[in-house]
């Protein structure tokens, strides 16, 4: 009897332990962690470098009076379109008509005064020395009217050439001196984007082989354009190189005083891979970066840097267009860590902006 209590004490035992163990759930396995990741070289904005500026006319001329007056007639306003020859203003022409008066008289009285020498001359009652005075008297007093002459018709402003008024500097009323501007007339035909080019950025600039304008007023459109010059020396207040880019395709959208954006591109360039900043990892004191496989394993690639921005760096070696890298996070990860791609990064790297402040006015 006692050993048949031992055997069901035995069997029990063994069912509970049987029991217990089929309440245990399986160890889970360990959630992938989310990485965020991008692809590199998908766009064709990188290695550009983007600056802002102002639509401006290659040539912009001020007109003023060549004689001082007050000004008794102004005939245009400011984004009036103007052609060769149009009369802009004038001057009250009462003091300059006076003075051709005055002077005509002059005139007049020393050809009657070196003709009556003439005539004394020829019966020899007087020199030849004296004929001459009264004849250099007449020449004087003809150029003095001519130039009398002359002031009186400076008192109408025409336009030189045909353009758009872009600033009226004067009013009816108003004394004005000579040469001092009352009209900056620009013209339509030569449009340019005035822009402001940071010293570090010079050869960079004077290298690219084109460059695209892009108006703020309208997004989406871009025209080609062509980097025409740049100061010999720099702004003191800003440090940085006026430069004038021209528009090659300019349509009538295109106005004076427009906003724009220019970016230059080069054929090297175009051929680099733009990351950002926050996906590079540093490995013996070199640039490295996280490539995530099909797998979705990580492996560590060193990588060169050709030049760093505010924002990214241009990669010059170690990456290729279409390769998928981490970009958030990399202090973290480890070699062979297998990852959950997480929502990727834009694909669509926006190129790093190296100068976008008021362009200073250009003058050409």
């Amino acid at each position: 009897m006692s050993r048949q209590r031992r055997l069901l004490g035995v069997a029990l035992a063994v069912a509970m332990v049987l029991l217990a163990a089929c309440g245990r759930e399986a160890p889970k396995a360990e959630p992938l962690r989310p990485v965020l990741t991008m692809v590199v070289g998908a766009t064709e904005m990188q290695g550009a470098t983007v600056y802002a500026g102002e639509v401006r006319s290659r040539v912009e001329q001020s007109l003023g009076f060549r004689i001082a007056g007050k000004v008794s007639e102004r005939l245009i306003d400011a984004g009036a379109v103007v052609r060769p020859g149009q009369v802009l203003a004038r001057l009250d022409p009462v003091d300059t008509a006076l003075s051709a008066g005055a002077a005509d008289a002059q005139r007049q009285l020393a050809e009657a005064d070196a003709a009556r020498f003439r005539e004394l001359k020829a019966k020899n009652f007087v020199s030849q020395a004296a004929l001459d005075s009264r004849e250099t008297s007449l020449k004087a007093a003809a150029a003095q009217a001519d130039l009398s002459r002359n002031q009186s018709a400076y008192t109408v402003l025409k336009a030189d050439q045909p353009g758009v008024v872009g600033q009226v500097m004067a009013e009816v009323g108003q004394v004005v001196s000579a040469g001092q501007p009352i009209f900056r007339i620009a013209r339509q035909d030569a449009l340019e984007v005035a822009i402001a080019i940071p010293e570090n950025r010079l050869n960079e600039a004077r290298k690219a082989s084109d460059a695209e304008v892009t108006l703020w007023a309208e997004e989406g459109t871009t025209y080609r354009g062509r980097l025409r010059e740049i100061a010999a020396m720099a702004d003191p207040q800003t440090r940085t190189y006026a430069a004038r880019v021209a528009i090659l395709d300019a349509d009538p959208r295109v106005v004076f005083g427009m906003s724009a954006s220019v970016r230059f591109t080069n054929a090297d360039d175009a051929k680099a891979v733009t990351i950002p900043l926050s996906a590079l990892f540093q490995t013996d004191g070199k640039p490295a970066v996280w490539l995530v496989d099909d797998a979705a394993t990580l492996r560590l690639r060193a990588i060169e840097i050709g030049r760093y921005t505010d924002e990214a760096a241009t990669v010059s070696a170690g990456l290729r267009p279409g390769e998928r890298i981490v970009v958030a996070g990399v202090h973290k990860l480890a070699a062979g860590q297998k990852i959950r791609v997480a929502e990727r990064a834009s694909d669509a790297m926006p190129a790093p902006i190296a100068a976008r402040a008021t362009t200073p006015a250009v003058t050409q």
